[in-house]
């Protein structure tokens, strides 16, 4: 199945803004991010098609998925 996903922030430097992907069905956000290399204790925000959602949301063809990093400051 295919999924749009879209990196934000510091995530890009590197990798890719938007790109389509290949992954078979079944395939959890987790996957998704592990598969690009992003670890689990960078993310900030994962939204599935605009929601907020836990890693362990399974995907479907056609999802867009949106990973931003954690926001530090002060």
């Amino acid at each position: 199945m295919q999924i749009t996903v879209k990196l934000f922030a510091t995530f890009r430097n590197g990798r890719f803004s938007v790109e389509q992907r290949e992954y078979p069905a079944g395939a959890l956000c987790r996957d998704v991010v592990a598969d690009v290399g992003i670890s689990e204790g960078e993310l900030g925000i994962v939204l599935l098609n605009g929601r907020h959602v836990q890693l362990e949301q399974e995907l479907k063809g056609g999802d867009v998925l949106s990973l931003f990093p954690l926001v530090g400051g002060g």
